[in-house]
């Protein structure tokens, strides 16, 4: 089992509903919900350009996903996740915007926000002991990406090559796609620009879940900011 602490909004939160409607899967009860056309695309085509992403659900990672450091029990992950939480402060993203990143679309701030840089360095700091090192084999594959030698170092460090300055927030929306992405594009746009106008609380983080490799994550529970009881998915 793996586990990653992820942010992402409130279930019933009408930016979380829109995102897993588009991404075809719900976190919180891990049943598929199937696609619908969009403009410029067609639902096949949508469920195609989500499959990647579609397995991690809609959410920005703060701590990578990770197995448990020997004698690390899950109850101490929860302790810790509880003791964490406890000393953060709410704060706003003023606006999203949807961005293509390499070769993929996520929602970015659309203006920098320290805070999220704060969070989620402190996140991959405060729970970095409670990970177990990556095995050879997970560095070897994970270093075929084309890591410069600094995120070399933070992937060997922190499990993660995107941490501290290498890090850059975002909401995963399609897995890698074509140059020619006019429809994709279109449907990104009009279907999330009434959404993400708004600001996005973040006022807790969420430990997800993975039972076993390669199956879906889904949320485990969602600890808010300066609480000590968590609200359990799993």
């Amino acid at each position: 089992m793996r586990y990653a602490v992820y942010f992402t909004p409130e279930k019933s939160d009408p930016l979380t509903i829109a995102a897993q409607a588009w991404l075809g899967r719900d976190v919180f009860s891990g049943e598929a919900i199937p696609a619908t056309d969009h403009e410029g695309l067609t639902a096949r085509d949508l469920w195609h350009h989500t499959a990647a992403p579609r397995r991690y659900g809609f959410h920005a990672t703060l701590v990578a996903p990770f197995h448990l450091a020997a004698g690390v029990s899950e109850q101490d992950l929860l302790a810790s996740i509880a003791g964490f939480t406890g000393t953060c402060e709410p704060f706003q993203i003023p606006r999203l915007e949807v961005a293509r990143l390499g070769n993929f679309y996520a929602l970015t701030p659309a203006v920098p926000c320290e805070q999220l840089d704060d969070l989620a360095w402190s996140a991959v700091d405060h729970f970095n002991t409670l990970r177990a090192p990556l095995s050879e084999g997970e560095i070897e594959r994970r270093s075929l990406v084309g890591l410069s030698p600094r995120q070399f170092n933070y992937l060997v460090r922190y499990g993660y090559p995107y941490v501290r300055d290498e890090f850059r927030f975002h909401m995963t929306l399609t897995g890698s796609v074509a140059d020619a992405t006019d429809g994709l594009e279109t449907a990104l746009a009009s279907y999330f620009s009434p959404i993400i106008a708004a600001p996005v609380s973040v006022d807790s983080i969420t430990l997800f879940v993975e039972p076993e490799r390669g199956a879906p994550f889904n949320v485990h529970s969602v600890h808010r900011f300066g609480r000590t009881e968590a609200r359990r998915y799993a």
